[in-house]
């Protein structure tokens, strides 16, 4: 037997409100470019795992930074 709610109504609608999974949403955005652009450059698909990897070492710090930065000036 499972301990896991069942995503209903109720969840469903606070998961789309959730600035945290808007967040999610975003970055997880931005990591499939990322794999998108870097699999053309490879001439293969790189796979997700990879691109993920790629993208937390050498982008989410900055792409944060400037969410946060585009966030403070509006």
């Amino acid at each position: 037997m499972s301990h896991q709610p069942a995503i209903g109504g109720g969840e469903s609608e606070f998961a789309s409100k959730s600035s945290l999974y808007a967040e999610f949403l975003a970055e997880r955005e931005e990591i499939l470019r990322h794999k998108w652009i870097e699999s053309e450059k490879a001439g293969h698909d790189i796979g997700f795992e990879r691109a993920l990897i790629d993208w937390t070492r050498n982008h989410r710090a900055r792409w944060r930074q400037e969410r946060r930065d585009g966030r403070q000036a509006s």
